[in-house]
């Protein structure tokens, strides 16, 4: 397994229980697939530098976790096809 970190930017028109669920979906995706999320991390609602998908502001999170290659794959799958979803970040960490 290698240990992986995500950051990824929500869409601020979401009320907090979505976006608690969003974040929940995610984790649940790498946990389902015998993968291990070691911390989920909400930084809270940041202005952008530069307008993005319309946007002007998102909520940001960084999640760590240790998976297979094709869990992670999943995860970013799963980010991508979300509209919540307005950029995300992957890091390998091995």
């Amino acid at each position: 397994m290698r240990t992986y970190e995500v950051t990824y930017i929500l869409d601020t028109r979401m009320g907090d229980d979505a976006t608690t669920a969003l974040m929940e979906k995610f984790a649940a995706i790498v946990n389902d697939n015998s993968g291990e999320v070691r911390q989920v991390k909400p930084w809270g609602k940041r202005r952008f530098a530069y307008e993005l998908k319309g946007r002007r502001e998102g909520n940001y999170v960084t999640m760590a976790f240790s998976a297979e290659p094709d869990t992670m794959a999943e995860v970013r799958r799963q980010m991508s096809l979300s509209d919540e979803v307005l950029r995300s970040l992957f890091i390998v960490n091995n």
